[in-house]
């Protein structure tokens, strides 16, 4: 059984536990001599790792993805965690309880999908309340859709999350799309329930979150619109424009090619998912990181990825769905 999570090391502290493997990359030090950058992982957080000692034995001994027992100590380095292994070795997949080491929503799954499908009927009984249900009537789309993150590490970084992103963003279309005269909301919905499908393949997540090779490739945008352009054959008569329009949705939702999209938001539908996208995604990341970070404390460590400590004085971990 698991004694020790992530979330619980501090510096000076003896590491004698199991965790996943979740980057493994070799470089090399200023003699020439060799050694071994990792990342460790569990439920509950991921901590940087180096091998000095006996390095190219060690990163013989597993791949990225595996399960390790490691012994080391933590310090310091750059203002951040890190562990430094003296001895690793794999561990049977069939020995570890999965649990310990994939993070999982807190909400009820089963309610949040009834929730989105609810959403979707309230569409009028045109085309893409026809292509929604040929998503929600494939039992094995639907197992996936319950169970995929929304991310490696930015937010929804969990199992459950895709659900929990993408009931939150169906919920905003109503309330902040609903401001707006002229919009088609119908549409606007339908994007807000595709705009992340790719991530069910764009991610490895059968005992830690990572990359599939499919999603390193080809991204979670391609593999969306792949997805909707076989469910929409499904549909007999689908008009073409509306699955243009629809498609554009999930390929600008990122905002700029920076971002990852291919295209810009070039219609007020889309302008619209993309920062309701941004919201949901920046406030429950934010959240995430406040919550990680000491209770006594008024002000979080620097957020390298935003550039900024947060004020934590009204922060609550309340989810608001």
């Amino acid at each position: 059984m698991k004694k020790m999570f992530i979330r619980d090391i501090r510096s000076g502290d003896r590491v004698d536990d199991i965790f996943v493997l979740s980057e493994k990359t070799m470089g090399q030090k200023k003699d020439g001599n060799n050694f071994l950058n990792i990342a460790i992982a569990d439920k509950t957080g991921t901590i940087k790792g180096v091998v000095w000692d006996d390095v190219n034995q060690t990163a013989s001994m597993a791949r990225a993805g595996d399960f390790v027992h490691l012994r080391g100590h933590v310090s310091e380095y750059r203002d951040a965690l890190q562990l430094v292994v003296k001895k690793m070795a794999p561990v049977n997949a069939d020995l570890v309880d999965p649990s310990d080491f994939l993070p999982a929503t807190e909400r009820n799954v089963d309610q949040m999908f009834q929730r989105i499908v609810a959403l979707t009927d309230t569409m009028a009984k045109g085309h893409l309340k026809l292509l929604l249900d040929t998503f929600w009537n494939d039992a094995d789309f639907v197992k996936q859709f319950k169970t995929a993150p929304a991310a490696k590490k930015m937010h929804h970084a969990y199992i459950g999350g895709l659900l929990e992103h993408t009931l939150s963003v169906a919920l905003l279309v109503d309330r902040i799309a609903g401001h707006y005269s002229g919009i088609d909301m119908d549409l606007l919905l339908a994007g807000a329930i595709l705009h992340d499908i790719g991530k069910i393949r764009e991610f490895e997540y059968s005992h830690c979150l990572d990359y599939s090779s499919e999603g390193r490739l080809l991204s979670h945008i391609v593999i969306g619109v792949q997805i909707i352009e076989e469910k929409i054959g499904l549909v007999e008569n689908f008009p073409e424009d509306l699955a243009l329009l629809l498609k554009h949705l999930v390929v600008s939702h990122h905002g700029s090619r920076e971002f990852g999209s291919p295209e810009v938001p070039k219609t007020i539908e889309a302008v619209l998912l993309n920062y309701i996208d941004e919201i949901d995604s920046k406030v429950t990341g934010i959240r995430n990181f406040m919550a990680a970070e000491d209770p006594n404390e008024p002000w979080t460590g620097y957020h390298r990825l935003l550039g900024r400590h947060f004020f934590k004085r009204s922060f609550s971990a309340a989810r608001d769905l």
